[in-house]
């Protein structure tokens, strides 16, 4: 089935809220690569999102913030956390866009032990993020003995407000994840408001994070699209066949 358009917001009702949590303080960086390197890492049933001709892999260290069970308040101290995916995009069956998580790196060891539970792939880390005005700085060490040993370093200086082209928002405006599941391959549906993006243009970088969950090389050259968002508030549904 065609991948259904990119939209600034969500094309649907995610269903019944699930988990809420704020998604703070976001760096997207974004490399342009061949699907053929992608479609590995995609769960059965889900292909590579491709624009023209490319598809991408992302880095996107942030600020995850009061993640909560719907309708309960936040979860004190374990709610709060830095973290650090390494993203795929990719379109099911359905033609629903979404994103799969190769690595998500954080640095409170019980939400790892919890997603895991889920066949969500977190990784303990010791992670720090760190901004003095405009400009941003993301580390991140794994912890013995979750996943291979890398570390991160991502700093960014932080422009004015931008629009987003349409490339921008069909990096960012992204209303599922992709995962399996022991019945297939399933779609978490999320919702939320307009990413407020900013341009944003990458200081230093670091990484090994790229290299550990399968793609050598791509950190080694400057990623094709950098922003910044202050961020968003979003509910999950419940997951969906892919």
């Amino acid at each position: 089935m065609e991948a259904e358009p990119i939209t600034v917001l969500p094309p649907r009702d995610p269903g019944r809220p699930m988990f809420r949590q704020t998604w703070a303080d976001l760096t997207f960086l974004h490399w342009e690569v061949d699907p053929a390197l992608v479609a590995p890492h995609l769960p059965p049933g889900v292909r590579p999102d491709v624009r023209d001709g490319v598809s991408h892999v992302g880095l996107v260290p942030f600020a995850m913030r009061d993640v909560a069970i719907s309708p309960g308040p936040p979860v004190p101290y374990f709610g709060t956390f830095a973290e650090t995916n390494v993203r795929l995009y990719s379109v099911d069956s359905r033609g629903r866009r979404g994103v799969v998580f190769c690595t998500l790196d954080a640095d409170r060891l019980v939400p790892v032990l919890v997603a895991r539970a889920f066949r969500v792939p977190y990784v303990w880390s010791k992670m720090s993020i760190e901004r003095e005005g405009d400009l941003i700085t993301y580390r991140a060490k794994r912890r013995p003995p979750f996943g291979k040993r890398a570390s991160s370093l991502v700093r960014a200086r932080i422009g004015p407000p931008i629009e987003g082209s349409d490339l921008e928002h069909h990096l960012t405006a992204r209303w599922g994840l992709h995962r399996p599941g022991l019945r297939g391959s399933r779609y978490w549906p999320n919702s939320h408001g307009q990413w407020p993006l900013h341009s944003a243009t990458l200081e230093r970088i670091d990484d090994g994070l790229l290299a550990a969950a399968g793609f050598p090389g791509v950190a080694d050259r400057p990623p094709d699209s950098v922003l910044f968002s202050p961020g968003v508030d979003t509910v999950f549904g419940p997951a969906l066949p892919a």
